[in-house]
């Protein structure tokens, strides 16, 4: 679909030109459609419809149209053969009882291992560097607990500042719990002023500066605010060079950056599976574990399902432990919770994250430039509404998230887009989170939410210029 040695304007611009129409018309985001190998497994998932949607104001728009679904960043969409598994266990309940546990498709006892291998691919780990359990912040409490072993002189944790609140307090927790100062051993990394994306640079610079103290480095793959994409292969490797551990969180980055989590070296990892995942709310998350640590740092917590699994059933107290990740598992997963994401990792199954990423940067450079073509600042009409995004503008810098800022009051343009049948995401104090998630939206969704943005910020701009309801 896209030269990969153009950047997105370009294919835009040359594409359009071939066809004889302006990049900003319907008929070459028809034309995206049509060309997208990947537009089938759009039909996979169940896509709500503007009706359906509790803010939906149906006087502004069609109640039976598909909504235009842009937050896959927070929530992804349900895989419609979801409720055909979770049906397939209920009725194995139902009829087996306890035989469950090693009876059918997913016996109980071992489901998740049998869908670890198409989680590996999607982070790029083998099989056995990959657990899927839990929660993401008990993954990385657990994780930290391992890996994180301060001393007098080497204690910090480097994390970016206002990184997701659920990482910030595991990590301030973990300093705390052994013995040390969150406002000494907690390095935040800032972004220079009046910026808002941190430079790789001066990410590498102060971990050369501080490596000698830093015991840990944990960042986000993406980050959540601001959608920028980390090169976390090179934070790896320099962190690495100073004797610090490095670890992510994947949340944002599995299922929309194309990881090579073993390839680059990277000491841990841990990610949910509801956003890109698509695996349901409070989905069953994972963790990653090099192998080259499988056999030298151990797990701090132990459970049963931590034992091998071939002797997890002799019952003799006398613990078998897995190695790597596998040791790190406490109880038995949660069989409803495993069958969604079986769902979706099937579906991912049948592409490769390559070819997402290929799609991805199409979309949402398509996005970016559309936005910066009707709402870039006018200073020739400085009191026309417009737009400043703050992701980078590097497609290697960002996943499929454009963190859009707004000169008009933010809640006001949310609700007014919420009315029209668009789901998004508003994060204070001043952005709106707009995922194009290649896996299921289309080039027609995003020409559709410009268009329906323009009124939505004509809306925002007469609300906020007469203090009154729009009639």
């Amino acid at each position: 679909m896209m030269d990969t040695e153009s950047s997105p304007q370009k294919t835009l611009e040359n594409l359009s030109a071939a066809l004889g129409c302006s990049p900003t018309s319907q008929e070459l985001a028809t034309h995206l459609d049509k060309q997208d190998q990947l537009q089938h497994l759009r039909k996979h998932f169940l896509i709500p419809k503007v009706g359906d949607l509790p803010p939906t104001d149906l006087s502004l728009a069609d109640g039976t149209d598909d909504c235009i679904y842009f937050v896959g960043n927070s929530l992804g969409l349900q895989p419609k053969s979801a409720k055909k598994y979770i049906d397939e266990e209920l009725d194995k309940w139902a009829k087996t009882g306890v035989h469950g546990h090693m009876e059918g498709a997913r016996p109980w006892a071992w489901a998740e291992n049998n869908i670890e291998d198409l989680m590996a691919n999607i982070v790029g780990a083998k099989a056995d560097e990959v657990a899927l359990m839990n929660g993401l912040t008990v993954n990385l409490h657990l994780l930290l607990l391992s890996f994180y072993k301060p001393t007098a002189t080497r204690h910090k944790i480097l994390i970016e500042d206002k990184a997701f609140p659920s990482d910030h307090y595991a990590v301030e927790s973990q300093i705390q719990l052994r013995g040390f100062d969150p406002q000494q051993s907690m390095l935040l990394m800032k972004s220079r002023a009046g910026e808002d994306t941190l430079r790789t640079e001066d990410i590498l610079d102060t971990i050369e500066r501080e490596g000698e103290s830093i015991a840990v480095i944990l960042f986000s793959g993406v980050q959540y605010y601001t959608g920028q994409l980390f090169n976390m292969a090179a934070i790896t490797a320099a962190g690495q060079s100073k004797g610090c551990f490095v670890g992510f969180d994947c949340a944002h980055a599995v299922g929309n950056a194309e990881l090579k989590l073993h390839d680059w070296g990277v000491d841990f990892a841990c990610w949910c599976s509801y956003k890109y995942l698509n695996s349901g709310a409070g989905g069953l998350a994972g963790a990653f574990i090099h192998e080259k640590h499988a056999h030298t740092v151990k797990p701090a917590l132990l459970g049963w399902w931590g034992h091998n699994l071939k002797t997890r059933f002799v019952m003799n107290n006398e613990m078998d432990l897995l190695p790597g990740v596998g040791g790190y598992r406490l109880s038995n997963q949660p069989i409803l919770l495993v069958c969604p994401l079986q769902a979706s990792l099937e579906v991912f199954n049948q592409t490769s994250m390559q070819a997402l990423r290929q799609k991805s940067k199409l979309l949402t450079g398509y996005l970016e430039y559309l936005i910066k073509h009707y709402y870039t600042r006018d200073e020739a009409h400085p009191e026309k509404p417009y737009i400043r995004i703050i992701t980078p503008t590097n497609p290697e810098e960002r996943g499929c998230q454009l963190s859009l800022s707004f000169s008009v009051p933010i809640r006001t343009v949310f609700q007014e887009l919420e009315k029209r049948g668009i789901a998004c995401d508003m994060r204070e104090p001043n952005v709106l989170r707009i995922a194009p998630v290649p896996l299921y939206n289309s080039f027609s969704d995003v020409h559709r939410f410009v268009s329906l943005l323009g009124s939505a910020l004509a809306a925002s701009d007469k609300l906020s210029r007469d203090g009154q309801p729009r009639p």
